[in-house]
């Protein structure tokens, strides 16, 4: 059978003395004399005494835990930026609760009422790809909670998000392409309503206008990110009366994709078309024909900067916190890295 845990009311009645003074004693309190905290003290270790956590974090007003919402754990860049949330969250006492949202916004709502009804004292949050409301982000203000968003950062106005770069690494991306002799740059973004992609869309178009080239709408298709969105996207690229010579992806993810379906129309890669992304994936490496460049955004650092931020807006008093002219709008400058063999 299994024993029960050892309270400081039992302590306080085989001592017989008050339950407030064990509590003191047990925390040192200057109040109680050295005798009675020592007998305190010896008792509570030979009874094994283990202090309730979740009492204590009431009295503190905080559970020194970090809710942490992500689109899915399985991607790389996800699972790197988690990494480091932990190390920074861990450094500073503090323990992370993971959710997916699995690119679902239903599933985002839930997640995120159920970490407040478990008192998280704070949230890092990359949005779903299908999350258009945020309603259930707005109402975290009156419990208190602060957010961070990083990477995929929704569209309002005062928040406290971590991201990349995007419009610089597009440029960076699309302007390498230039270079090489490509005319016919197309690209397959991500959906319309993921602020990303419109920074992705802002950075093809800059590059094109600073080489003196129009910018031609119809060379940008979206797709959903799935397999079946990318395939889509992709014959229609390559059905288009401008049949392009370089494709910029929305990730490595897609533009892997994007390159079986091209080798599967007796394509030749990165001869008859050429590809560059986003992400700088490991799993790039290891594939035969891998994107001729991708924009690295730093997933570690982002998740390192956004978790500091957090415990910074934590660490505030409720007083400070009332003040909400400040918010911290942090951009990591994104690098193309390239993979094609010299």
């Amino acid at each position: 059978m299994e024993e029960k845990p050892t309270t400081i009311k039992e302590i306080a009645k085989i001592l017989n003395i008050s339950f407030s003074t064990v509590s003191r004693a047990l925390h040192d309190h200057p109040n109680i004399g050295l005798r009675t905290k020592m007998r305190v003290q010896q008792l509570a270790k030979e009874l094994n005494y283990e202090p309730n956590q979740a009492a204590i974090f009431f009295q503190r007003g905080k559970t020194y835990t970090i809710g942490v919402i992500l689109p899915e754990l399985s991607e790389a860049f996800f699972s790197t930026s988690i990494s480091g949330i932990e190390n920074t969250a861990e450094k500073n006492n503090y323990t992370v609760f993971l959710g997916q949202s699995h690119d679902s916004e239903e599933r985002e709502k839930k997640i995120v009422e159920t970490m407040k009804n478990h008192r998280v004292d704070g949230l890092i949050i990359s949005i779903s790809k299908n999350t258009v409301s945020y309603d259930h982000f707005e109402s975290l203000k009156k419990y208190g909670i602060p957010v961070v968003f990083f990477d995929r950062i929704p569209k309002m106005d005062d928040i406290h998000y971590v991201a990349c770069n995007m419009i610089s690494g597009t440029v960076q991306a699309v302007s390498y392409l230039l270079k090489k002799g490509h005319r016919v740059i197309r690209m397959i973004n991500g959906p319309e309503k993921l602020f990303a992609s419109q920074e992705r869309k802002d950075g093809y178009i800059q590059a094109m206008t600073r080489n003196r080239l129009k910018f031609d709408p119809s060379l940008v298709v979206n797709s959903d990110l799935t397999l079946e969105g990318t395939q889509r996207a992709m014959e229609e690229l390559l059905l288009s009366k401008r049949k392009p010579t370089a494709v910029v992806a929305f990730n490595d993810y897609v533009a892997l994709d994007a390159i079986q379906f091209a080798l599967k129309r007796k394509r030749k890669i990165n001869k008859d078309i050429s590809f560059v992304s986003f992400a700088n994936l490991p799993i790039s490496s290891y594939s035969a024909y891998p994107p001729l460049a991708s924009v690295e955004q730093y997933p570690y650092v982002q998740g390192q900067k956004a978790t500091g931020i957090l415990i910074e807006l934590m660490n505030k008093s409720k007083e400070q916190s009332a003040h909400k002219d400040t918010y911290y709008k942090i951009i990591v400058e994104s690098q193309l890295v390239l993979h094609e063999k010299k």
